[in-house]
């Protein structure tokens, strides 16, 4: 080796030290980039994924510099409690039902009005195939300003009350029918009967002060035939219930009738034949003391005193 070593030392064919580095340098370019001694190599980067908040809550935010945390600007959603409106929206020609299977629920409490618009609705109370023992039907002019409520007999359950609305799709009306709050008849309504033969009518006006009134009718057991009419001014009717029962005795007929403003008048007709008498009872419910008509005739006038001109 050491014979080889000196040949090749004293051989005048090769390069000194520095054309050696030289040819090295030309050979790989690549050694001109790096950089110089030892290469230090850096490891990839490495990506890193930040634990996210649970949905619905605020995460803060982390900014140099600065400091706070994103809210959302929708409020959240909370049912609400206070609903006890338990009325059903019954559209143009459609029908709802509530049934009892009770036999305990012997009466419940009819209520139907609008927002202003006309109402017009059939009444019926079934009880088993094919039984109507009750029919009515109910045409009011505003169901807002007077809105109908009425208290149907269920005796012997089970049964079931059908509320079809019999108008157009523009006249829709909210129903409601309740076991647990039902209207009784007052003292003066119980005693203050009298009685309509078949083909006759009666008529009950009423003052001004009068917001409503109670209509009772019932019969000896027969069957009861009626019109129930609320009139303001001549043959301008306000409110008409024609009503059909097969036992007046066991299903008499109640109802409340809102009678707002003036010159209110009810009147009431039995249309059956005159082998059908029947009992009605109509008094005033609620009445308004503080009740005036605001009407100024010829200026400054006192009733009962001294006109100044």
């Amino acid at each position: 080796t050491a014979t080889i070593s000196h040949l090749n030392s004293d051989s005048p064919s090769q390069p000194p030290d520095t054309m050696m580095h030289l040819s090295l340098l030309v050979s790989c370019p690549a050694l001109l980039l790096s950089p110089a001694g030892s290469a230090v190599r850096l490891s990839s980067p490495m990506m890193q994924l930040r634990e996210q908040a649970p949905i619905g809550t605020t995460a803060p935010v982390s900014t140099p510099g600065y400091s706070g945390q994103v809210v959302s600007t929708k409020p959240p959603y909370s049912k609400p409690t206070d609903v006890t409106d338990t009325s059903i929206l019954v559209q143009g020609g459609s029908l709802r039902t509530w049934s009892y299977r009770s036999p305990s629920v012997e009466q419940v409490q009819v209520e139907l009005n609008t927002e202003g618009r006309p109402l017009d609705a059939d009444i019926e109370l079934w009880h088993g195939p094919d039984n109507t023992p009750v029919k009515m039907r109910v045409y009011v002019e505003n169901g807002e300003m007077r809105p109908f409520s009425a208290v149907i007999a269920t005796p012997r359950g089970p049964n079931t009350v059908a509320i079809r609305n019999i108008g157009q799709l523009e006249f829709p009306f909210a129903a409601n029918v309740a076991s647990d709050k039902v209207d009784n008849p007052s003292a003066a309504c119980l005693s203050k009967s009298q009685t309509i033969q078949g083909g006759a009518l009666r008529t009950y006006p009423f003052e001004s002060s009068v917001d409503s009134v109670q209509v009772l009718i019932k019969t000896d057991g027969r069957p009861l035939n009626s019109r129930i009419e609320l009139l303001q001014g001549p043959n301008n009717n306000k409110q008409v219930i024609e009503l059909y029962t097969e036992d007046g005795l066991n299903r008499p007929f109640f109802c409340t009738l809102a009678t707002p403003g003036s010159g209110n008048v009810v009147r009431v007709v039995n249309t059956a034949p005159v082998e059908f008498p029947m009992s009605a009872s109509v008094v005033a419910h609620l009445i308004n003391d503080n009740y005036t008509s605001g009407a100024v005739l010829g200026g400054d006038v006192v009733i009962g005193g001294d006109l100044t001109w």
